[in-house]
C-alpha cells in the first residue's frame, strides 16, 4: 500500500507543469531567520557545483540546511536556489531546481556567486565547468578550469532570507528569469534530498537551538556533517527573534525550571530538617546512653563492698568446701597418730616396781 502511495505521489509531481514546480512547498506565517555568516569549504573535486545553505521548516520550526558542494545530475546544468516568498497570508517555500539557466530565487543574496540575480560563480564550456576564484574556494592544484572575475553587488549587502512581507526583499523576476522559469527543470538529486533529511534530524540545526548561528553552516559534500570539511557559522546574520511559540515554550520552560528549583529547595530544606532531627535524636540517645552507663557504673561501685564482706560473715560455710580442711579429716586415717600413742607402753615400766606375784604365791616386798 505504501509503495502504491509513493508511486501515485511521484506521478502527481511529474504531472505538475515545470513553471509551477518551484511553487510546490510548505507555507508558514512566521518569517525565517536571517542567513548566517560563514565561509565556503574547499571544493572536493572538479565538476562539483556550489548549492548555498538555507532555512527550511519542519515539525519543530525552522532548521538550517548547510550549504554544500554537489555533483549536478548532468553536465551543463546550473543550480537555482530555493527561497521563501510571501503569498499575502503566509510564507511559501519555492524549491530549488537544476536547469540550463539560472531562474529567479527571490533576490536573496546567498553569497558565493549567488548575489540575488543570476550566478557569477562560474559557467559551463564544452562539458567542463570553469570556476570563478573570486567567489569560490577551489584548489588550483587539483582544479585547473579557473578564472578570476570580480563580482560587484549593486544592491546593499544584507542577510534577509525571504522575499515580500514585512521586512522582506522587494525583488521581482527579470525577463530572463521568467524565461528560465518556463524551461525544463530537474529536481534535486537523491544526495541533496538525503542532505536535507539529515539536517532535519539534527537537533543542533534548529533555529530555536542555535539562534541563527548553526555549528554546521556548510559541508564539503552532501550529508557529511563531521570531519575537516565542516564549516561553522561565524555569526548570525541578524539578532535572533524567538517566535511566539518559542517564547511561550521558553516561558513554560522557565516556569518549569522555577517550579523544579522550588521543589528542589523544599526537598533540600526537608532533608536538612530531617538531618537536624536525626542529629537531635542521636544526641538524645547518646545522652541517655551516657546516663544509663553512669547509673550502671554507680550501681556496680555500690555493689562491690557488699561482695567484699560476704566471705567474712559466712566464713565457716566456705571452710568445709575448701580442700584445706580435708587434712584434718584424713589425719585420723594416716599412721602418724598411732605413733603418738606409742609412749603409753613406754610408761608402763614406771609401774614395773610393782611386786609381781611369786610363783609360789607370795607377794614380793615393795621397794
Amino acid at each position: 500500500m505504501r509503495t502504491i502511495r509513493l508511486l501515485l505521489l511521484a506521478i502527481l509531481i511529474l504531472a505538475i507543469p515545470a513553471a509551477l514546480f518551484a511553487q510546490f512547498g510548505v507555507s508558514i506565517t512566521i518569517a525565517p531567520p536571517a542567513l548566517p555568516v560563514y565561509v565556503q569549504p574547499m571544493a572536493p573535486a572538479d565538476g562539483y557545483l556550489w548549492t548555498p545553505g538555507y532555512w527550511a521548516n519542519g515539525d519543530e520550526g525552522y532548521f538550517w540546511v548547510p550549504g554544500t558542494w554537489v555533483m549536478p545530475p548532468e553536465a551543463g546544468l546550473l543550480w537555482t536556489p530555493g527561497y521563501w516568498g510571501w503569498g499575502g497570508d503566509a510564507f511559501a517555500w519555492n524549491d530549488g531546481y537544476w536547469g540550463a539557466q539560472i531562474g529567479f530565487y527571490g533576490g536573496v543574496n546567498y553569497g558565493f556567486g549567488y548575489g540575488g540575480v543570476g550566478y557569477q560563480g562560474g559557467y559551463w564550456n564544452n562539458g567542463a565547468f570553469f570556476y570563478n576564484r573570486s567567489v569560490n574556494n577551489v584548489n588550483v592544484t587539483d582544479i585547473h578550469n579557473v578564472y578570476n572575475k570580480t563580482v560587484i553587488n549593486n544592491t546593499s549587502v544584507n542577510h534577509v532570507s525571504y522575499n515580500g512581507g514585512s521586512g522582506g526583499l522587494s525583488a521581482r523576476p527579470t525577463a530572463a528569469e521568467e524565461t528560465a522559469a518556463h524551461e525544463r527543470h530537474t529536481p534535486p538529486t537523491a544526495l541533496q534530498t538525503q542532505h536535507v533529511h539529515a539536517a532535519s534530524t539534527n537537533h543542533a540545526l534548529l533555529a530555536s537551538v542555535n539562534h541563527g548561528r548553526p555549528a554546521i553552516a556548510a559541508t564539503a559534500k552532501p550529508g557529511e556533517f563531521s570531519g575537516h570539511g565542516v564549516v561553522a557559522a561565524k555569526q548570525a546574520g541578524a539578532p535572533y527573534k524567538a517566535t511566539e511559540s518559542e517564547a511561550a515554550e521558553n516561558k513554560a520552560a522557565a516556569t518549569r525550571t522555577s517550579e523544579n528549583k522550588a521543589t528542589e529547595n523544599k526537598a533540600a530544606a526537608t532533608r536538612t530538617n530531617e538531618n537536624k532531627a536525626a542529629a537531635t535524636r542521636a544526641t538524645e540517645n547518646k545522652a541517655a546512653e551516657n546516663t544509663a552507663a553512669a547509673t550502671r557504673s554507680n550501681e556496680n561501685k555500690a555493689a562491690k563492698p557488699k561482695v567484699a564482706r560476704a566471705p567474712t560473715e559466712s566464713k565457716p560455710t566456705p571452710t568445709h568446701a575448701q580442700p584445706a580442711s580435708h587434712p584434718v579429716t584424713t589425719a585420723h586415717a594416716q599412721p602418724a597418730p598411732r605413733q603418738q600413742a606409742a609412749p603409753r607402753p613406754e610408761a608402763r615400766p614406771e609401774s614395773a616396781p610393782r611386786p609381781e606375784k611369786n610363783p609360789g604365791g607370795k607377794d614380793q616386798p615393795r621397794p
